[in-house]
């Protein structure tokens, strides 16, 4: 299906972004929070159709061609010639599925914990799910930035209205730091719309030529908002304090979704956009890419928060995504991308049987658990396999894509992959550090020994989970088989100079 083709078809992107959105604003218009139930069915029937509607862009798309697909273009701002433009290639159609689906997840997660102001909480996740759709479908510039600012509110008052104690604080960073870079980047968008004669199509702006200078100033500017949003090391300081006080919903989004809008922003923008930039940057992009797989790994070891310690791990599996993107390579970029979809199922994974535990014991700490195999065995049994997989154990999906990274790095450059790979050995130590102390051993207290296992609804959600962890590691050809078209034209787009 050509993109041409493409722009004839049912209108597929724009029910995906607006069906959670639409589904989100009506659940916050009639839910009522002395009737909980009927407000949490509407939610998870407005999240099953938002998935649902994603499912025909995998059954319709064509993995033979690297053209945009499913394209959507009408006049919006013509003043500005802003144009309501959406499209998806082999690269941003996996992350719109897995928006969909983990909203789908978090949906499901939150439906006994959250008790009060459900209809709010239900329909922020809803808004927040068609705006992250929208930042992966765009191909306008300005409405990419207006999608990727909008994500900010919903996440802003998922932490600051159900977090932890230090919500307020937590929330205020997370929006001061990522806004502030997202200024820069509109500077940089207007730029490139005066370059491009007054155009905002991102497509036309991949074939600009601009000088080696400005490209340098435009790549810095990008990577203000992008760095922050990953996030890479020294910008990270914000992700901590966010993941320990949102509430579980918030941080499976924000670690299996949000940290993607940045790392997508360096393949959709940065890479194609400013090839020169990038090749000249990519030793500084590599070298803090680095510090985060190794430095963030021995900082996640030392954490005595369960939360603290897979936020800490997000940052340095994030940071072989850096790594992966500016290797410039086929393995080392399809491995990033299969990392950030990986990522998103293992660390949400994560997130969720840390929900579990501290659903039960409302405590975080992890000296304060021990033993709890002895009356959680289905538990443990899920949160083995995930921690085995974000150790990058062989035959799940962790494995896949750090592999393909190390070898992309290999290619590179050898001691690049060395380094790379000690992260093997750490998120080992790490991971199953935590779930020794947690789960083995004689039980902690009196507390972990009154402990319910698993419910029907958790075993559902982690069950789920589970499958496609191995799916992926397993036989990761379907995810690759889409991406790799596009990564190709990307790669081929990249190293033509544009001086």
């Amino acid at each position: 299906m050509t993109s041409d083709m493409a722009s004839s078809t049912f209108p597929w992107l724009t029910l995906s972004i607006f069906v959670p959105i639409v589904a989100g604003l009506l659940v916050l218009l009639i839910g009522r929070d002395d009737r909980p139930g009927a407000t949490r069915m509407l939610s998870l029937i407005g999240s099953v159709l938002g998935f649902l509607v994603t499912i025909p862009l995998y059954t319709g798309f064509d993995s033979s061609t690297a053209d945009m697909q499913f394209v959507e273009k009408t006049p919006w701002i013509e003043t500005f010639a802003v144009n309501y433009h959406l499209g998806i290639d082999g690269i941003s159609l996996w992350f719109v599925l897995l928006t969909a689906f983990i909203t789908v997840i978090v949906v499901l997660a939150g439906w006994e914990v959250i008790t009060s102001r459900v209809s709010q909480y239900m329909a922020a996740f809803l808004i927040l799910s068609g705006l992250m759709v929208g930042v992966f479908a765009s191909l306008d510039g300005m409405l990419f930035y207006i999608f990727f600012e909008a994500t900010l509110i919903p996440m802003y008052l998922i932490i600051g209205v159900w977090g932890g104690p230090r919500r307020v604080y937590a929330a205020f960073k997370f929006f001061l730091y990522t806004l502030l870079g997202s200024l820069l980047t509109l500077v940089a968008f207007i730029y490139l719309w005066h370059a491009a004669d007054g155009s905002f199509d991102i497509l036309t702006w991949h074939q600009l030529p601009i000088a080696y200078t400005p490209q340098i100033l435009l790549f810095l500017a990008l990577f203000a908002a992008f760095a922050v949003k990953v996030p890479m090391w020294p910008v990270h300081t914000w992700l901590p304090d966010a993941h320990v006080e949102a509430p579980t919903g918030g941080s499976v989004v924000l670690a299996a979704i949000m940290l993607k809008l940045g790392a997508y922003g360096f393949i959709r923008f940065s890479m194609p956009i400013l090839p020169d930039a990038s090749h000249a940057l990519a030793g500084f992009m590599i070298a803090l890419s680095l510090i985060a797989v190794i430095y963030i790994g021995l900082v996640a070891i030392v954490q005595d928060d369960m939360k603290k310690l897979v936020a800490y791990s997000s940052v340095a599996h994030m940071g072989f995504v850096t790594l992966g993107f500016f290797v410039f390579n086929t393995a080392g970029v399809e491995g990033a991308i299969v990392q950030m979809i990986s990522h998103g199922f293992v660390s949400g994974a994560m997130f969720l049987c840390i929900g579990v535990l501290y659903d039960r014991m409302h405590t975080r700490q992890i000296d304060e658990y021990g033993g709890v195999v002895n009356v959680m065995p289905k538990f443990v049994t899920f949160f083995v396999l995930f921690s085995m997989a974000n150790s990058g154990l062989p035959a799940t999906s962790g494995f896949v894509g750090e592999f393909s990274v190390i070898l992309g790095a290999v290619q590179h450059n050898f001691w690049v992959g060395l380094l790379a790979a000690t992260s093997l050995i750490l998120a080992a130590s790490y991971s199953l550090w935590m779930l020794k102390r947690i789960a083995f051993g004689e039980i902690g207290n009196d507390r972990v020994r009154a402990m319910p296992d698993l419910c029907s609804r958790e075993f559902f959600i982690l069950g789920i989970m589970a499958v496609m962890v191995l799916f992926m590691g397993i036989f990761p050809k379907p995810f690759t088989d889409v991406m790799h078209v596009s990564v190709d034209a990307l790669l081929q787009h990249v190293s033509i100079s544009k001086l």
